[in-house]
């Protein structure tokens, strides 16, 4: 079994509406040191392993988990720790 977490960031140049309003809420209580704040997502899966997975888990991204047309996405695979 294998984790893998998918990291997805708006591409450059999107606007980030919420990254503007953590920004200028930190800015309001005094956190003045922050200069850009910007809102992503992360998904967690569990997988089986299996051939493949790396191309597997590309086009679960681009069909599913990202919008290509505004997002970039990158994703680790690591061993699933088992409970």
């Amino acid at each position: 079994m294998k984790q893998v977490t998918v990291y997805i960031t708006l591409k450059a140049g999107v606007l980030d509406p919420q990254g503007k309003a953590i920004g200028e809420s930190l800015h309001s209580l005094g956190f003045e040191e922050v200069k850009e704040a910007k809102v992503g997502k992360v998904i967690e899966l569990n997988i089986e392993d299996g051939p493949n997975l790396e191309a597997r888990v590309t086009k679960m991204c681009d069909k599913l988990l990202a919008n290509p047309v505004m997002e970039d996405y990158r994703f680790e695979i690591e061993e699933a720790v088992q409970s």
